[in-house]
């Protein structure tokens, strides 16, 4: 799987800097075109969506906190990162910001703020922030899940969209401006196209902005894939499948639901993150319920328990949505003066609703249903499905796995 991976990023950085090496590309392959938006927010929300899949696809619990959790992690990430010489203009309706420093300058002062050393600060420096900003979000999740992952999926819904709620209007909470900037948005920290590298004129030697997003979302997927094919995803699923089996069979529900939990929104901290170097910009009124809605949308759309459907669903998603349909918003007249009719704005998204309708109502498994992208030299496991018979022998089935797995680890011991 990693020589796929390796393959993909190579071919996603020679098409972002073929504009550089060859003149008169076309239009589509300029740095400036929605196909690498397209493939940049295409790799944040699908790193998003697969979190989301490993809770409620793999695990069968249902969650609709995924903008929180992102919010927590674009606000770490943001706060973390701004530079020392930009906290002043970006804090200057609150006098200042909080942290004086960051990660960027602490690491800059080690190893230098300019050439090789400037740019391995900087490195550092944004892969520790986007590690806390995933450990921020799991420490949440965990409080959350404390009281409510003892209850049923529904409350656990409930109380994740009710955080997300809460957590965004704290974040806009003037009193915490100091640390939050208010209801005003942080801005000036390293962003995708920070990492590509450039000659002493200022001019661009190599674009990275689309390989950088695609290598960690690459890497977290991955981590998330074996994840699922240990033994605690086969607990997962047993879980899923049949609870009172799981428990028959030694499988500890609360310890291994709060694991699936806080990992699933560690990953939604690491993809909001991700978001803030998308969007250059980090603000809480961007991380609504309509966000969580996307990313639910996506999976259902992909496969509930499909890793590939999810990555498949997410840039179609993304594609329809940024670049395919965007015609549909502007009026067109033919050369006859003929106006076409309902073409204005806003009816891409009438378009785009009824193709989602269309496909949730004829293919109600989603575009790959319980099924994997099959690829030579991967072997890929089918993830089981929910059926009420099927369900409870396969979740018996990797219970039992589950137990013999930890029967012979302790004898070895």
């Amino acid at each position: 799987m990693a020589g796929y991976i390796c393959l993909i990023l190579l071919i996603v950085t020679i098409l972002e800097n073929l504009s550089t090496f060859i003149p008169g590309v076309p239009q589509v392959l300029q740095p400036t075109s929605p196909l690498f938006t397209v493939l940049k927010k295409g790799a944040v929300y699908s790193l998003v969506a697969v979190s989301m899949n490993l809770l409620n696809g793999f695990t069968g619990l249902f969650s609709l906190g995924q903008a929180g959790f992102m919010l927590l992690g674009a606000y770490t990430y943001a706060i973390l990162t701004v530079p020392a010489s930009m906290k002043d203009q970006v804090y200057y309706l609150f006098g200042g910001c909080l942290l004086k420093s960051s990660l960027v300058d602490m690491f800059g002062a080690v190893f230098g703020t300019s050439g090789a050393g400037g740019a391995v600060a900087m490195v550092l420096g944004v892969l520790l922030a986007i590690i806390l900003a995933g450990c921020v979000a799991a420490f949440f999740a965990y409080l959350i899940g404390l009281p409510v992952l003892r209850l049923k999926s529904d409350y656990l819904a409930i109380a994740t969209l009710g955080f997300a709620e809460i957590i965004r209007a704290i974040f806009q909470w003037q009193k915490l401006g100091r640390v939050t900037n208010g209801a005003n948005m942080i801005k000036g920290f390293p962003t995708f196209s920070s990492f590509n590298i450039t000659d002493g004129s200022g001019g661009v030697v190599l674009r990275l902005s689309v390989f950088v997003p695609f290598l960690l979302a690459s890497v977290c997927i991955l981590l998330i894939v074996l994840l699922i094919h240990s033994s605690y995803g086969r607990a997962f699923k047993s879980i899923r499948d049949d609870e009172i089996a799981s428990e028959a069979m030694g499988i500890s529900l609360s310890k291994h639901k709060m694991l699936s939990f806080v990992i699933s929104s560690f990953f939604a901290g690491i993809g909001g993150a991700l978001f803030a170097m998308y969007v250059a910009n980090a603000q809480a009124k961007a991380f609504t319920s309509t966000m969580t809605y996307e990313i639910l949308l996506i999976v259902v759309v992909g496969g509930i328990g499909s890793i590939s459907g999810s990555v498949i669903a997410t840039f179609l998603y993304v594609a329809c949505s940024e670049w395919w349909l965007r015609f549909l918003d502007s009026e067109m007249v033919l050369s006859n003066g003929f106006k076409v009719p309902l073409l204005r704005n806003g009816f891409r998204m009438v378009v785009f609703s009824v193709v989602i309708m269309v496909i949730v109502l004829f293919f109600s498994h989603g575009i790959m249903g319980e099924k994997e992208l099959r690829l030579p030299g991967i072997n890929g496991r089918p993830a089981g499905s929910k059926g009420a018979g099927k369900g409870k022998k396969d979740g018996a089935a990797a219970a039992k796995a589950v137990k013999e797995e930890k029967s012979s680890d302790d004898q070895e011991d």
